[in-house]
């Protein structure tokens, strides 16, 4: 079957998650020519079937399985561009086919959890256009804390150490990549989108659409995973939430001192790259101190999203107890056998 899309027509946000990716996904998705879809994760599992990766756990023997995936595209005429071809083939289908319902040129995927996979993606998709989105990485961990662990650093870190896992990849993969690629870093896309849109759209090879910086009135959301927190709240990007990280940490010596622990772990190579030297990345700090006296607790936010997510790590910490445990288990018996067919 004829494929129905060409690498470059694809376009990827790439990310670490609370980085303002739904923010540029809404703008970059209000031009007349980028259609584009809640996060659609095609990616990653291709990524651990076991050529390259495999995951922790699997219902099937995933070790066998990925020996035999080896063994098996060795002895391909190709060898491993068949497989890659093969992959290739399964994700234009569903791109191509997507983008056919749009009546637009171009379709762009914005799933954060490329951001770990940027090898694997690199290989399957090298004429593909790539848009690298930054933030202060305190930034990004300030928001996460907040808006899942209640402002909890510490819950967060030991959840998921995403400015750990996330940025070296990322600045590695700038820095290293052949791949077509712009980097935005997210203080300058909300201090000036139309500067900032006009440069990705130059480099996308698209008419530079100014109005698209008013997404709200441009952009049809639709439902699905990601996390429209706040984007939803305006209709085009706002500054006040570049420096509230430093407000955060000016008033709790406990996070400043986690967030020294972070910034320290990451390789100062990788953090001029991301565009926040080691050397002035607490520069903020500064001010917010001399305004410390003046500042308020950061007011919480919910909505059905951050609901969702908080009620999910609460029962995950819940289930680890032997007698919830042991409910859910017999809970989950019962319903197997129910749907057994």
């Amino acid at each position: 079957m004829m494929r129905l899309i060409v690498q470059e027509k694809l376009i990827f946000v790439i990310s670490p998650p609370r980085s303002g990716s739904t923010l540029l996904q809404r703008m970059l998705g209000s031009h007349t020519e980028i259609a584009t879809s809640p996060e659609p994760h095609l990616i990653t599992p291709m990524a651990y079937l076991g050529y390259y990766n495999i995951v922790d756990k699997a219902p099937y023997d995933h070790i066998n399985s990925a020996e035999a995936i080896r063994l098996f595209v060795k002895d391909l005429p190709r060898g491993e561009e068949d497989y890659l071809d093969a992959l290739r083939s399964y994700a234009e289908t569903l791109y191509g086919r997507k983008l056919a319902t749009t009546g637009k040129s171009r379709f762009m995927d914005k799933t954060p959890a490329y951001g770990l996979v940027l090898p694997f993606l690199q290989k399957l998709f090298p004429k593909a256009k790539y848009v690298v989105l930054t933030r202060h990485p305190l930034a990004i961990m300030s928001s996460y804390a907040n808006s899942f662990f209640e402002g909890d650093w510490k819950r967060a870190q030991q959840f998921n150490p995403i400015i750990n896992r996330y940025l070296p990849a990322m600045a590695k993969f700038i820095r290293e990549s052949e791949t077509p690629l712009i980097h935005v870093r997210y203080e300058d896309m909300v201090s000036a989108p139309e500067a900032e849109l006009g440069k990705i759209f130059s480099f996308l090879g698209l008419e530079n659409q100014k109005q698209a910086a008013n997404y709200g009135e441009h952009f049809q959301a639709t439902s699905g995973p990601g996390d429209p927190i706040t984007v939803g709240r305006h209709t085009r990007p706002i500054t006040t939430s570049i420096d509230k990280w430093a407000s955060e940490l000016s008033q709790d010596a406990a996070k400043l001192e986690l967030a020294h622990t972070i910034i320290d772990a990451l390789d100062p190579k990788d953090l001029q790259t991301w565009g926040n030297p080691k050397d002035s990345i607490f520069a903020a700090l500064d001010s917010a101190h001399a305004q410390k006296s003046s500042l308020s607790i950061r007011p919480k936010f919910f909505n059905k999203h951050t609901m969702q997510r908080r009620i999910f790590l609460k029962l995950r910490q819940q289930i680890q107890r032997k007698p919830l445990n042991k409910t859910v288990r017999k809970i989950r018996y019962y319903c197997d056998v129910l749907l057994r067919e």
